[in-house]
């Protein structure tokens, strides 16, 4: 069993790498790109079912890129 102490440290860990990987240049870059990618969509208008599937896979980079910082557990 956890003690209270080490529960905190486990997320105060947990938020460190969080922040690591929130500084870090790859995911840094690909979340710039992604929303880069949707706003150009959305600027351009959507007019066709390629759009509608470029927008579907822009927002899709997206959401990868924020779980992948959520599940970041602190290795």
């Amino acid at each position: 069993m956890l003690t209270r102490n080490s529960q905190k440290s486990i997320a105060a860990g947990a938020a460190r790498s969080r922040l690591s990987k929130l500084r870090s240049i790859p995911w840094l870059g690909q979340t710039t790109a992604s929303v880069c990618w949707i706003g150009s969509m959305l600027i351009s208008g959507i007019g066709s079912t390629g759009d509608w599937l470029q927008l579907c896979a822009a927002s899709a980079w997206l959401l990868a890129n924020i779980a992948t910082l959520v599940a970041t557990d602190g290795e």
